[in-house]
């Protein structure tokens, strides 16, 4: 709830400093020069009310609860969920049917390669067909002239040895050719190149009529494809925060652009190295992405440790909560109430709320901050 008129109130118990004059003052009288005077006028914490029995204190109570860290990370893809695409055979990029950022399935044509590799590895195979039908009838002609009597055994095991190495070299051409992705029987010289796995493409190294292949100078990789359906969220963790996480701890992810979404995520890894200029360690969180994370995006990662702290609880109702800010009013001396700023935590059950800091167990607030306020619009 807000409470625009009471801030009005409050702001206009601040302090104002009256100043006389601007630096020094000069009298024509005396052809003196006076200083200027300082003149306060209120503080902005404190508010009288003439009747503050009126107004029920409640006592704040105490809640134990585990510790809980706050830190802010980013959303980086899982490098195990990351392939890159590379072309087999080395030439000329003729077609490309996707770009950065584009999501594809698994088996999608992403790009085609003009390639001199075809005709080399097509060449091979048919020299391979012919050695293979030459040697396979050298060895039938031997084997039947062993039959009869004309040859040697160790004639016709060479024969045989010829015709076994001929079959070799036949499928390993035909495995070439598979390799790269042509058909045997109408091979062309464009080889196509598909998506590995399905995901987002997040790199691109190639553009139309640029090189492509494995030998060839610069990156092998023509495109980077990553599943983003889990993805990693990487931590920076102070020192002292350390023993307040561990390997397998639960995490609740928030994400700025959409407040109302919490996500829970696990620790996978905790850095073994510290930045030496900020005395961080990496702390990496995997998390089941339900289609709104983004790479890039910056979240807050909450931990729950295995350490319990005691921290105040209080009415609800005696929480202020104005432009993002949280306040409370204590009993001062005389007729006086205090406005401090606490940090509200969890609500709990009774309408009741956590106070994280700004209050201590044992101490009282104004239970009810609407009886308080409407007093103050009545003054």
């Amino acid at each position: 709830m807000k409470y625009p008129s009471f801030l009005k109130i409050a702001c206009c118990l601040g302090v104002c400093v009256v100043f006389a004059g601007c630096g020094k003052k000069f009298d024509p009288a005396s052809g003196a020069v006076s200083q200027a005077q300082v003149v306060e006028t209120g503080n902005a914490a404190l508010v009288s009310v003439e009747k503050p029995e009126q107004y029920p204190l409640a006592t704040a109570g105490r809640v134990d609860v585990p510790d809980r860290l706050n830190v802010t990370g980013a959303v980086f893809p899982d490098i195990s969920r990351e392939v890159p695409v590379i072309s087999l055979a080395n030439g000329r990029v003729v077609d490309i049917k996707t770009r950065l950022d584009d999501n594809v399935k698994k088996g999608q044509l992403l790009f085609s390669v003009q390639s001199p590799d075809i005709s080399t590895a097509f060449d091979a195979y048919l020299k391979a067909v012919n050695d293979e039908q030459m040697n396979n009838k050298a060895y039938l002609r031997a084997k039947d002239l062993y039959a009869h009597g004309a040859i040697a055994q160790s004639m016709l095991e060479q024969a045989e040895d010829a015709e076994n190495d001929a079959k070799a070299d036949l499928v390993a051409a035909e495995e070439q050719l598979r390799i790269f992705g042509v058909d045997k029987d109408h091979p062309s010289p464009i080889v196509n190149v598909y998506a590995p796995i399905s995901g987002v493409i997040i790199g691109q190294n190639i553009t139309n009529a640029a090189a492509a292949g494995v030998t060839l100078s610069g990156t092998a990789t023509a495109f980077t494809i990553a599943d983003l359906s889990h993805v990693w969220i990487l931590c920076d963790v102070y020192e002292n925060d350390l023993p307040k996480v561990h390997l397998g701890q639960q995490a609740e992810i928030r994400l700025d652009a959409y407040p109302d979404r919490p996500l829970r995520g696990r620790i996978s890894d905790i850095g073994p190295v510290l930045d030496p200029t900020i005395r961080t360690a990496k702390i990496r969180i995997e998390v089941l992405n339900p289609g709104i994370l983004r790479l890039g995006m910056y979240v807050t990662a909450t931990f729950l440790s295995r350490q319990k702290v005691a921290h105040a609880v209080v009415p609800g109702t005696a929480i202020l909560h104005l432009h993002d800010r949280d306040w409370v009013f204590e009993p001062a001396a005389g007729k006086q109430f205090k406005r401090v700023e606490v940090k509200a935590g969890n609500m709990l059950p009774g309408g009741n709320q956590e106070i994280i800091s700004g209050v201590a167990p044992g101490q009282q607030v104004v239970k009810d901050i609407l009886a308080l306020e409407a007093t103050l619009e009545a003054q």
